[in-house]
């Protein structure tokens, strides 16, 4: 079986009667259209697999009608499939019982709605801790767990006000500390943000993305924004008339769009502006290991010179970034002929930038620093280097 949090296998939603048959007439390659006029059966998932990593936001895009939404309800069953299956966690979550369905859904899965659906006679931390008061828990530990969260998403001098006192935005920000109050390992949005004015909607998303930093909890994510999407989504998925059509990071997405259906939903978005620094990294800096003993000067001189690269990287036996030295600041140190290691006074130390970090900072770092800044990946090694010559091509599409 496909591994993930989340693994959709052959999923199929089919509205009407004789479900099965219109199963066998899609395989047998009807179009849904068809299916529709001659069966009167509607095809609302058609197919469908795709998984999850544990910790990713996963972004479902697709015009109206697509299936998205259907999708999504699926695989929490709020929507009974008409085939197929839904593993969350190696649980087939099609097969479940009704009564291990609502513990899961209680314990382990939160939903937001693009509705804020507060309870308007309710105050901030009673509705945060609505869900907690559902699944039975007593007053006391779940008004400290809803208030908790009302911290995290910053409304905690909010707690005792009621719904229509505060903003669209802070009262989404509510709904989104009702899902987090029962601590899910996964959640599922549906265009949760929309209603939101556009800086509304950023603000929330970066509260989303601040709270991943920390709670790394596994998101379906559904959007029609594509900015929205390539801003907070690890992957994409696009969908049209019920079928998954492709699955990538938002640049794979935009490098290689498996139709003009795809590429048409970048058409209008300035696709650079989301470019992150591991997108932007190369192997461009020469790399020299200090495994115990530092690299000779004259050594190092040498090969930048006939590389006629003006900047060296090095990094230690466990390739963690150490610094930076100029080609002209070798060349000063060999100039009295004695022998020079360049060990750490020597080095110019600079911050690497972590491989999600964004393009405008990115910029901002390599206006401050006069070479290549390093790039490191997650566990804190170099992987790769961003010089002004890298951004300007990268961004002109290389």
């Amino acid at each position: 079986m496909q591994s993930g949090k989340i693994v959709v296998k052959n999923l199929y939603k089919v509205f009407g009667q004789n479900e099965q048959e219109a199963i066998d007439l899609l395989k047998e390659g009807w179009s849904k259209d068809k299916i529709l006029a001659e069966k009167g059966s509607v095809i609302g998932v058609s197919d469908v697999s795709f998984s999850v990593e544990e910790g990713e936001i996963f972004v479902l895009m697709g015009l109206s009608g697509s299936g998205k939404s259907t999708l999504i309800r699926l695989i929490n069953r709020l929507v009974e499939p008409s085939a197929g299956d839904v593993f969350i966690d190696g649980q087939n979550v099609a097969k479940l019982p009704k009564s291990q369905l609502i513990d899961l859904r209680r314990r382990d899965m939160s939903m937001v709605f693009q509705s804020f659906a507060l309870m308007p006679s309710r105050t901030v931390l009673d509705n945060a801790a609505f869900g907690l008061e559902v699944a039975g828990v007593g007053r006391k530990e779940r008004e400290e767990r809803a208030m908790k969260v009302l911290t995290q998403v910053g409304l905690d001098t909010f707690a005792n006000k009621h719904p229509h006192e505060l903003s669209g935005g802070m009262q989404q920000r509510v709904g989104l500390a009702r899902a987090l109050a029962v601590d899910p390992s996964m959640i599922i949005m549906d265009e949760a943000f929309s209603a939101l004015d556009p800086l509304k909607r950023r603000e929330m998303q970066d509260v989303l993305l601040e709270l991943q930093k920390t709670h790394r909890r596994t998101i379906i994510f559904v959007s029609h924004d594509i900015e929205e999407a390539m801003r907070i989504g690890n992957r994409i998925g696009i969908m049209e008339g019920g079928k998954l059509i492709q699955v990538g990071t938002p640049q794979e997405l935009v490098d290689n769009p498996a139709n003009d259906y795809v590429r048409n939903f970048f058409d209008t978005v300035d696709t650079n502006r989301y470019l992150t620094a591991g997108q932007l990294k190369a192997d461009s800096v020469p790399l020299f290991v200090h495994n115990g003993s530092a690299p000779d000067a004259q050594m190092v001189c040498q090969k930048l010179q006939d590389m006629d690269k003006h900047y060296a990287f090095i990094v230690d036996q466990d390739n963690v970034f150490q610094g930076s030295i100029s080609l002209e600041k070798i060349a000063l140190l060999v100039e009295d002929g004695q022998p020079h290691a360049l060990d750490a006074d020597v080095l110019k130390k600079i911050e690497c930038a972590p491989e999600d970090l964004p393009l405008n900072e990115v910029i901002e770092r390599l206006v401050d620093n006069e070479g290549p800044i390093p790039v490191k990946d997650e566990n804190g090694r170099y992987s790769g280097a961003i010089s002004k010559g890298r951004l300007l091509t990268r961004m002109q599409g290389d």
